[in-house]
């Protein structure tokens, strides 16, 4: 057990307090804090809107989908490129300053510059997408890649510059996240110019490497201490060590698994995704433990809970597709079966379940503010949760195509229920 030790601020900041319980100060849990209106509360209301921004683009796309001949893919890159990929960024970056307890930064003109350039690579890439124009999504695949790496360098110098501390493996969880981003954009951007035979490989290994390994990668590392603040208590015992034997598995996997996609060497491909989701099952137990001792009782926990329960879903289905897959293109178009949980259960349910956690205490205000926050976001949370959640179940059913349109919309109204309360909740904390 150890204690937490004081954080020395210059005197011109405004102190922060910590709301962890005390049962959290034990555990080094210093991830999420409440403020009054300080120069962070002001940054974190900005770069909020960029997620939601693309979620919202996602709910146009979806209903003026019948005049778009490439919906399917604008409302995926919609949602991984645009409104993942920015929750990740900023939010590692976030994570990575708490864990290894670096000083806040004197000014985000860095952090700014990393994020207006990302976001100018993203709208290029989805223009060049969109209107099937492949020099112009190659040239955004470019500057999305630079930002990227810009931000890997930027954990990899906090990371080298911190104190030693049992935290930091959350930060290689981002870091190797960051890695297998920086392997996927240029496979996705070759995609854009190449329709051959080899295009099926191409598009197992990239969306592998980019679902399990820049987006999983990035939720096991951050659950480590996301998931029990959100429950209030404490982290379990071998939480930390579970993390770290679980990297390996996942790393390994993740290689393996390109490595057989790419070849379509199904033995190898088959052991990497065992490996993989051997050290997620791993990473993941420890969270398990927590909350059978603090059950969820909240909309982000609900989610965060529903959501890993459909990575082991999808996880298990990807199984299945490799094994009985007799070609890459067979498995290409199976793997539909294996993205609608994946996407839709798994990242955008635990983005938003984060966002509902981490929107309201980071917006500056304090308690005060924080508990009206949480109040709008947890309104009506058990139908929100229970009706995106049984329509996704019966989505993947077979079922006549009226009850999955039917289904669809179902999920589009849960994600509306979200999304616009956290709007609500961000232009009142602006004003």
């Amino acid at each position: 057990m150890t204690t937490r030790q004081p954080v020395t601020r210059p005197a011109t900041q405004t102190p922060t307090p910590v709301t962890d319980p005390p049962s959290l100060v034990g555990q080094q849990l210093p991830v999420v804090q409440t403020s009054p209106v300080t120069g962070r509360a002001r940054w974190h209301r900005r770069i909020s809107a960029l997620p939601l921004a693309y979620l919202a683009g996602i709910v146009v796309v979806g209903c003026i989908h019948p005049f778009l001949p490439t919906w399917r893919w604008l409302l995926i890159h919609l949602l991984l490129l645009g409104a993942v990929t920015n929750a990740i960024v900023v939010w590692s970056a976030h994570f990575t300053a708490a864990v290894l307890r670096v000083p806040a930064p004197a000014n985000r003109r860095a952090e700014t510059l990393r994020l207006v350039l990302l976001n100018i690579g993203i709208v290029v890439v989805l223009t060049g997408g969109g209107l099937d124009i492949p020099w112009v999504g190659m040239a955004g695949a470019t500057v999305v890649f630079v930002a990227v790496t810009a931000h890997l360098a930027w954990l990899t110098a906090r990371l080298r510059a911190a104190l030693p501390t049992r935290l930091a493996i959350t930060v290689r969880y981002y870091l190797a996240a960051s890695a297998a981003l920086l392997i996927g954009i240029p496979v996705g951007a070759w995609m854009m110019g190449v329709d051959d035979d080899f295009r099926p490989h191409l598009l197992l290994f990239h969306a592998h490497v980019n679902l399990l390994g820049w987006v999983t990668l990035t939720v096991l590392g951050t659950l480590l201490t996301l998931w029990p603040t959100v429950l209030r208590t404490r982290m379990a015992d071998n939480a930390v060590r579970a993390a770290s034997k679980a990297l390996p598995f996942a790393l390994a996997g993740l290689a393996l698994l390109g490595t057989g996609l790419l070849t379509w060497w199904r033995p190898v491909a088959f052991v990497g995704l065992a490996l993989f989701a051997t050290g997620a099952v791993i990473a993941l137990r420890p969270a398990l433990t927590v909350a059978q001792g603090k059950q969820p009782a909240s909309f982000a926990a609900w989610s965060i809970a529903s959501a890993s329960g459909w990575l082991l879903v999808a996880l298990a289905i990807d199984t299945g597709t490799l094994l009985f897959s007799p070609g890459p293109a067979e498995a290409m178009e199976n793997f539909s079966d294996v993205l609608v949980p994946l996407l839709v259960g798994f990242t955008a349910q635990i983005l938003i379940g984060a966002l509902a956690y981490l929107m309201p205490v980071v917006l500056g205000g304090g308690p005060s503010k924080v508990r009206p926050r949480n109040a709008i976001l947890d309104r009506n949370w058990p139908q929100r949760v229970a009706m995106g959640n049984a329509a996704l179940i019966v989505f993947m059913l077979p079922v006549p195509p009226y009850v999955r349109i039917t289904t669809s919309l179902l999920v589009l109204v849960a994600l509306l229920q979200f999304l616009v309360p956290a709007i609500r909740v961000l232009l009142t904390a602006r004003r």
